[in-house]
C-alpha cells in the first residue's frame, strides 16, 4: 500500500461522512411515520402521556469525529509500517549488491589464476621469459583490474545510499507534515467549540506557531479580536493576511470590519468593494454586519446596500 492510494481511501473515507453529516439532519428532524390504525387514547390517559422532547440534531455527530480520528490514527500507523518495510528492502538490496561483489572478485581471482598456471606452462615450455618478470606483470594487472572493480562498485554503493538518503528524507518530511496537519484540524475543531473569544485568540496563536503563515488564521484572529475590541490589533492582522495573500476575499472583509469601527469610512467601502469583487457571496452580507454602522449614511456604502437589494 502506497502513500497515494493512502490518501485516496481517507479523502473518500471524509467524502462519505461529509454526505452523511450533510444529510444527518434532514433525517433527524423527519416527522415519524404513524403507527396505522391505533384506538387514540381518552382524554385523560392523554393528559398523563409525557410529551418527549423532539431532537432537533442527531446525536451520533460524536460517533463520526471519532470515526475520523481512528482514520487518522490507522494512516499513522500504516505510515510506520511502510517505512519499516522499506528499510528491509534497502537492507536487502545492499546485501545482494555486496554478496555479488564478493561473488564476482572470487570469480575473477580463480580466472586470474588459471591465467597464471597457463602462462607459466608456456613460459617453461618455450622458454619465452623469466617466471619473475611475468609473476610481476600479472600482478601489476590484478592490481590495476580490482582497483577499477573495486572502485566502480563504490560508486554504485553511494549511488544507491544517496537514492534511499533521499527517499527517507521524503518518507520523514510526509510524516512530519501529516502530523502537524493533524495537530492543526484538531486546533481548528476546538476553536469552534469555543465560546469565550479569548481562547479562540490562544488557539490561533498555537496553529500559528506551527504554520506562520497561514492567512486564514490570522483573519479569524482579526475577526475575534474585533469582538473583544482590539481594534487596531486587528487592523494589523488583517495587513499581514492581505500582503501574503492579495486575493483572499475574507482578509479585505476583515480589514473593512476594523477601518469602519475604528472610523475610517472610505479606507473601509474600499476594502468592501475589493471583497465584493473577490467574493460575490460576501455582497449579502453587507447588510447583517454589525462593524458597517458607522457607515450608514454615506452615499458609496447606500449604493452598495442598494445593489444587494
Amino acid at each position: 500500500m502506497t502513500i497515494r492510494s493512502i490518501v485516496s481511501s481517507t479523502a473518500v473515507t471524509l467524502a462519505f461522512l461529509a454526505a452523511i453529516s450533510l444529510a444527518a439532519p434532514a433525517w433527524a428532524a423527519a416527522p415519524l411515520p404513524s403507527q396505522g390504525s391505533s384506538v387514540e387514547p381518552s382524554e385523560p390517559e392523554a393528559a398523563e402521556i409525557v410529551q418527549e422532547p423532539e431532537l432537533s440534531k442527531p446525536l451520533f455527530k460524536p460517533f463520526i469525529e471519532r470515526y475520523i480520528l481512528d482514520e487518522l490514527r490507522q494512516l499513522r500507523i500504516t505510515q510506520h509500517q511502510l517505512k519499516v518495510e522499506l528499510t528491509e528492502r534497502v537492507v536487502e538490496a545492499q546485501l545482494q549488491v555486496a554478496d555479488r561483489a564478493i561473488r564476482y572478485t572470487a570469480d575473477t581471482t580463480n580466472n586470474i589464476f588459471y591465467i597464471i598456471t597457463a602462462a607459466a606452462t608456456i613460459l617453461v615450455l618455450l622458454g619465452w621469459k623469466s617466471v619473475r618478470d611475468m609473476r610481476a606483470n600479472i600482478e601489476d594487472i590484478t592490481t590495476q583490474k580490482m582497483a577499477l572493480l573495486v572502485e566502480e562498485y563504490e560508486e554504485r554503493l553511494s549511488q544507491i545510499e544517496s537514492k534511499m538518503r533521499r527517499r527517507s528524507n521524503q518518507i520523514l518530511a510526509n510524516q512530519e507534515e501529516i502530523a502537524i496537519t493533524n495537530n492543526i484540524h484538531s486546533l481548528w475543531m476546538r476553536a469552534g467549540l469555543e465560546k469565550s473569544e479569548q481562547e479562540k485568540i490562544n488557539i490561533y496563536d498555537q496553529i500559528l506557531e506551527l504554520r506562520p503563515d497561514d492567512v486564514e488564521v490570522l483573519t479569524y484572529k482579526a475577526d475575534a479580536l474585533l469582538e473583544i475590541g482590539e481594534k487596531k490589533w486587528a487592523l494589523s492582522l488583517a495587513d499581514q493576511a492581505i500582503e501574503k495573500d492579495k486575493e483572499y476575499s475574507f482578509a479585505y472583509w476583515q480589514r473593512a470590519c476594523a477601518k469602519a469601527e475604528i472610523g475610517q469610512i472610505e479606507d473601509a467601502i474600499d476594502d468592501i468593494e475589493i471583497a465584493v469583487r473577490l467574493a460575490d457571496a460576501l455582497q449579502e452580507e453587507i447588510a447583517e454586519e454589525k462593524s458597517f454602522v458607522n457607515l450608514q449614511g454615506n452615499q458609496r456604502f447606500s449604493r452598495l446596500l442598494k445593489a444587494n437589494s
